[in-house]
Parts: C-alpha cells; sequence; structure tokens
C-alpha cells in the first residue's frame, strides 16, 4: 500500500544531523498527540526515542513543561545514565528515566518507549486480573501484554532487573497499580501498540462499569484477531498510517511543535 509521507518541515539546525532533527520532529509531534488525546499528567510521563545513529543517546521531555509546550528543539538528549547531552535549562525527571534507560539499554530493538497514567489505564492496571480479553481491542493482544509489579516510584536501581524480566520479549506491559507501558522499533509502531491498548482498557471499564456479565470472547477469536489486527500488522505499516493522519491533523491545529 502507499503509505503518505510527512511534509518537509524546514532546515535541519547547524548544531544536529538531520536523522537527529527528524527524530526530534516525529517525537515532539508525538507529544502533541498525547495532548490531543488527553493521555497526559500534568508535567509527568515520558516518551523517549533513540538518536539515530548515536549509540546510547536518547531524547526526551524537558521536566517542568505540559505536553503541549514540548518542541523539536527544547526536547532534551541525554545518555543511559541520565547525563544531559544537549545545551538544555530543563532538567529531566528522576522518576521517569530508570525505565526508560533501563528498557532502552536491555532490548536493542526498543527505538522508542511510551509511559501513560491514564485514567483507563491505571485503572485496569488496579485490576487484580489485568486486562481481560473480551473486547474488540483487547482480543488483539493475546498473549502480548506483560505485567510487573509494583515496588512504589520507579527510583530504585534495584528494580531495573526485575522491569527487564517481566517485559521480557513481549512490547507492552500494564505496571500494576501504576500504568501503562509501550515499546516498539519505530515510534508509530509503539504508538499504534499502545492505542491499541488503551481504547481496550477504556472499553473493559466501561462493559464491566454496567455490572452485566461479559460476553466471552474464544481463545481462537482472540488468536485470529491479534493475527490480523490491522492497526498492528505490516498492511499499515506497522502504525505509521495511524500516526501519520494524527499528524497532519495537529499540522492542522497547531504546529508549533516544529520549531
Amino acid at each position: 500500500m502507499t503509505v503518505l509521507t510527512h511534509p518537509s518541515t524546514g532546515r535541519t539546525p547547524g548544531s544536529m544531523s538531520d536523522a537527529e532533527w527528524h527524530a526530534r520532529l516525529e517525537l515532539a509531534a508525538c507529544y502533541r498527540v498525547f495532548d490531543h488525546l488527553g493521555w497526559v499528567e500534568m508535567i509527568f510521563n515520558h516518551i523517549t526515542l533513540r538518536v539515530p545513529d548515536e549509540e546510547g543517546s536518547l531524547l526526551i521531555n524537558p521536566f517542568g513543561l505540559m505536553y503541549h509546550e514540548v518542541t523539536a528543539s527544547n526536547l532534551v538528549k541525554i545518555d543511559y545514565e541520565g547525563n544531559i547531552l544537549s545545551d538544555s535549562p530543563w532538567p529531566v525527571n528522576e522518576a521517569g528515566l530508570l525505565i526508560h534507560t533501563t528498557l532502552h539499554a536491555s532490548r536493542s530493538d526498543a527505538h522508542c518507549i511510551m509511559h501513560t497514567h491514564t485514567t483507563a489505564g491505571s485503572g485496569v492496571a488496579c485490576i487484580g486480573d489485568g486486562l481481560d480479553p473480551d473486547n474488540f481491542y483487547s482480543a488483539q493482544l493475546f498473549e502480548m501484554v506483560a505485567y510487573h509489579d509494583f515496588e512504589g516510584v520507579t527510583v530504585n536501581p534495584e528494580e531495573r532487573p526485575r522491569l527487564v524480566e517481566d517485559l521480557g520479549e513481549r512490547n507492552l506491559m500494564i505496571l500494576r497499580n501504576h500504568g501503562l507501558l509501550a515499546l516498539g522499533p519505530t515510534l508509530p509502531a509503539a504508538f499504534s501498540a499502545l492505542w491499541t491498548l488503551q481504547r481496550a482498557c477504556e472499553l473493559q471499564l466501561a462493559a464491566t462499569s454496567t455490572g452485566r456479565p461479559l460476553t466471552k470472547v474464544s481463545r481462537e477469536a482472540a488468536v485470529q484477531s491479534t493475527r490480523e489486527s490491522f492497526q498492528l500488522g505490516d498492511r499499515t505499516d506497522a502504525g505509521r498510517v495511524l500516526f501519520e493522519a494524527l499528524r497532519r491533523k495537529i499540522d492542522r491545529i497547531d504546529p508549533s511543535y516544529r520549531s
């Protein structure tokens, strides 16, 4: 299929490579998409993205800015130890660093990592049985979601090996009593996986709030749904069509993220 590409966004600043600038543009656009969708927690939570062709370098939001204030140029470049590598007046959030740097370092395919505290996601994270497979979106995530037990605010380095072990080779994780996490080999892939999980959580809470018994999805139907999932499959270039459609919407609303 033909995938629409994003229009030119001007010249690359002289202080960085074209690859870094385009990564910054994509990540800043994603922060604006999250803001548009309401996936925000004031100045908290993070989306991180590896800097192309720079081993061990990540881009993260400046701690203190709302998501609608994030731009390509004010994103902070850090290493896996949390050291700031770019010329930035902004700090980064210690609590966010541990999860992101740990998983970026442990998974070579973790180009992008997203973490949210949405009401629906955090709500399902507090349910003992976690995500059930009995709605259209959760059925598309059969055996794709890992779980990690709550150990308090994630600032303790001793939690790192347990995060890595619990995630394993999966790209989605429910942090119990906490929130949602997604990663992917590209930003659109991580986004489409997280969007699917978020919708699954929203529908689960809506359905269970009725107090009525749920119609069960069979294992066979869940396996088929996961195999044929449109937003996660190659038919949409691993979510790029979905993400680029939202990015075009942001461009129409407020393209200031490009600055």
